[in-house]
């Protein structure tokens, strides 16, 4: 076999963390997605439960979760990837343990910010970074994210099946049991790694976090998944009711979801080839905005019948899986050389900060307005997200690129990096000194690797 065939192929080790990375992010996702479709259904068996503190319930580990993102990321570059790691599925074990003995809301409350206070995914990030090689880190990065995916679609299911036949206590404890089957995995499928530190592909510069923060087009791809997960977690305070008012039956609620996200398919396959092949991004993110924005106000004008409802479902879920495929990918190629850890960073705690205020804003508006009140309010939110975004200005096609420099290359300094951007193809150059590496964004069609 080819060196360039060896390459371009994932080793065994590679593979076996691969899968069990994917597997660990998985189980965690799972364990906080899993109430979002049935929550709202149960939250009044809890004492002093109104639609408010119902909403918090749901969204509170968004809050801790955006909060402790970054700073987790940071410390498992000072103490290690696995501690880190460990020390947050044990606080998710723990949060769920807290919600599941728990007979009023606040305690719940309590359980789910403990949930999300184990803010791993960064430090998670980082360790399939450690423990691939740099031709490689795309492709594990992409099953990290598939996994997400994943988690959500098995909430979806395993929620209203498993609220069948146990209570919502069950959940919990089902979500104390999936932390303890990540820390199994963690400590015995996981290799340690042979060496750890900051990467900035995937760790967080706190001294370039405001620069990303003011980045324009990062700046709209934070607001849209903001507003994406804000509207994602209000959603599922309401649909669940409106389901319920419809005549259909608690546990028959997962055929509802998994077949109109399967159906989303149909509508989301074609989306991403438009804005993929066809270099309609912006196009296709604006529509699907749009979309949403007639989506809440079908909620809102549509007779409440079972059939108005799968509808509005359906549409909602073919917008949201075509922004929930293209917003990362975009995070990542506009993001600055050297900067795609912090810009990551930044976008997952703008992700779960939606949620969080999705939640507790969802809940109030509901108990406030009824239903139709906070569709009509999320109407509102589309508006102002499609003007965020009607200036957006997609990226051009360039890879990443991580070159190891010798001691001597370092000591160059601003030399080495401008030799760097003077190659052929080379668009950007990043030094990092702690990693004595560079990150370039190059065209792919005029660089030369070997050049280098």
């Amino acid at each position: 076999m080819s060196a360039s065939s060896q390459s371009s192929a994932m080793l065994p080790e590679e593979r076996r963390t691969a899968a069990s990375l994917a597997l660990i992010y998985m189980v965690r996702m799972l364990g906080l997605f899993i109430i979002l479709p049935v929550f709202a259904l149960f939250a009044a068996d809890f004492e002093n439960s109104t639609p408010f503190l119902m909403g918090l319930a749901l969204g509170i580990y968004g809050l801790l979760q955006a909060l402790l993102q970054i700073p987790f990321g940071l410390l498992s570059d000072k103490i290690g990837r696995k501690r880190t790691i460990t020390i947050g599925l044990l606080l998710m074990a723990v949060g769920s343990v807290v919600a599941a003995m728990s007979d009023t809301i606040y305690g719940v409350i309590v359980g789910r910010a403990l949930q999300g206070s184990g803010a791993i995914t960064a430090a998670l990030m980082a360790l399939a970074a450690d423990l691939t090689r740099d031709e490689q880190r795309t492709k594990m990065m992409a099953m990290l994210g598939a996994s997400i995916g994943l988690s959500f679609i098995l909430a979806l299911l395993l929620g209203p099946v498993l609220i069948n036949v146990f209570s919502i206590s069950m959940i919990f404890w089902f979500t104390a049991m999936t932390a303890i089957l990540a820390l199994v995995l963690l400590h015995t499928a996981v290799p340690d790694p042979q060496q750890s530190g900051f990467r900035a592909d995937t760790s967080a510069k706190v001294a370039s976090l405001g620069a990303l923060f003011t980045h324009p087009e990062l700046r709209r791809l934070n607001i849209s998944i903001f507003f994406l997960h804000l509207l994602i977690t209000a959603t599922f305070v309401a649909v669940p009711l409106m389901l319920l008012d419809v005549g259909m039956d608690k546990s028959s609620h997962w055929k509802v979801y998994i077949s109109t996200m399967l159906g989303s398919v149909l509508f989301m396959v074609p989306m991403l080839i438009l804005a993929e092949r066809y270099r309609r991004m912006r196009l296709v993110l604006l529509l699907c905005v749009v979309g949403m924005l007639v989506t809440q106000l079908l909620f809102v004008a549509l007779p409440a019948t079972l059939m108005a409802l799968l509808l509005s479902v359906l549409l909602f879920f073919m917008f949201l899986n075509t922004l929930e495929s293209l917003l990362p990918s975009l995070v990542s190629r506009i993001a600055p050389a050297g900067s795609r850890g912090g810009a990551s960073g930044v976008y997952s705690s703008c992700q779960f900060l939606g949620a969080f205020v999705g939640g507790a804003g969802g809940g109030w508006v509901l108990g406030a307005a009824g239903s139709s009140g906070l569709f009509l309010a999320m109407s509102v939110v589309c508006v102002l997200w499609f003007a965020a975004m009607f200036r957006f200005k997609p990226p051009r096609t360039l890879a990443s690129h991580r070159r190891k420099l010798t001691p001597e290359e370092q000591a160059r300094g601003s030399a080495m990096r401008d030799e760097l951007a003077s190659l052929p193809g080379v668009e950007e150059v990043y030094l990092s000194v702690e990693e004595g590496a560079a990150y370039m964004k190059v065209d792919k069609q005029r660089f030369q690797p070997a050049a280098s």
